[in-house]
């Protein structure tokens, strides 16, 4: 099992990158940030800094989207990094949540992100593409390599990924849900006429190593009410009751009022107080690293290839240190 850690761009852009070394140093393999150009810094700009300032660490959006920024500027922005590091980017991409709404847009449609897959990939690869009835091509990339990787909860998103990316990326720890949400994908797979297993699949939640579980719950609640956004979604496009998403995803936000962009990814998010501590529990890596170690193993046998940890606490070195000592030697086995 690989092992990525996602941050946001907050200022100052040094730290982040001294907390991607320190990543790589602890054995990590991808280096991950929000992308949100009004919450936070532009991550494009700082990943070029964490490329030049480590060897052989991955890094991406988790995630863009299609709306932002026009798709000819996402694919040369990759090729570029590319370019300079040699090919250690992926494109986490999925409909927008924050970039979009903060911004007073509403996320792209599905149909349109699944366009958006294609041809970032085409043009950041040197190959041809059509955007909005253009044909183009980045003439000077060379031996381009992007990977797209899709975000997603919902079946028809689900779906898509299947059917178009290169990897899945499924914010959440819950073995229940993971094996639904990654059987779906790979039946989808299987129907296009792909290699169900060909997909990377890439978890992603809060982690907290430490022995003081309700103070990690009250650090990592701000999850549940992350997802619950989406769910909120969910909800509003199928129904409380239709059967297309697992009760276990839509029970919790019951009590959910609304949701501020002020706080999307923080501890102490007023917009979470809905978030029972079964769902905490559940959705995030809390505990000593025994505890760390037992859920992901279950994790790896459902499919999960990479466990990105969100690391949007008051322990941010800590928590690195731990996977690197203990939690990222006992998962190679």
């Amino acid at each position: 099992m690989d092992f990525g850690l996602v941050l946001q761009t907050d200022p100052p852009a040094s730290r982040v990158i001294s907390l991607m070394k320190r990543a790589e140093r602890n054995g990590f393999t991808h280096g991950w940030t929000f992308d949100s150009a009004v919450l936070w810094q532009e991550p494009f700009v700082v990943y070029s800094q964490i490329l030049a300032h480590t060897t052989t660490l991955r890094v991406g959006p988790m995630v863009t989207n299609p709306g932002t920024r026009t798709w000819e500027v996402t694919a040369s922005t990759f090729a570029t990094l590319n370019d300079m590091y040699g090919n250690r980017t992926v494109c986490g991409i999925g409909r927008g949540d924050s970039a979009m709404r903060v911004a007073g847009r509403r996320p792209t449609t599905l149909a349109r992100l699944g366009e958006a897959i294609d041809v970032i990939r085409d043009l950041a690869e040197g190959r041809e593409a059509e955007v909005d009835g253009q044909r183009m091509r980045l003439p000077w990339v060379r031996d381009g390599r992007l990977p797209v990787w899709m975000a997603a909860y919902g079946p028809k998103a689900l779906a898509l990924t299947g059917r178009k990316a290169d990897g899945f990326i499924l914010q959440l720890a819950d073995p229940f849900l993971t094996e639904w949400m990654v059987k779906a994908v790979r039946n989808a797979a299987a129907e296009a006429g792909r290699d169900p297993d060909a997909i990377t699949v890439c978890g992603a939640a809060p982690a907290y190593v430490g022995d003081d579980l309700a103070h990690a719950r009250e650090q990592c609640r701000w999850f549940g009410g992350m997802v619950g956004n989406h769910v909120a979604d969910l909800v509003a496009r199928y129904g409380e009751h239709s059967g297309m998403v697992p009760e276990a995803l839509t029970e919790y936000i019951k009590g959910r009022e609304g949701y501020d962009y002020s706080h999307h990814g923080r501890a102490g998010n007023p917009s979470t107080d809905f978030v029972p501590d079964e769902i905490v529990d559940r959705f995030c890596l809390l505990g000593p690293p025994e505890a760390h170690i037992e859920k992901l193993r279950a994790l790896r046998d459902l499919g999960v290839d990479q466990f990105a940890v969100y690391d949007m606490h008051d322990a941010q070195e800590t928590t690195i240190d731990a996977y690197g000592a203990e939690i990222i030697p006992a998962l190679g086995d």
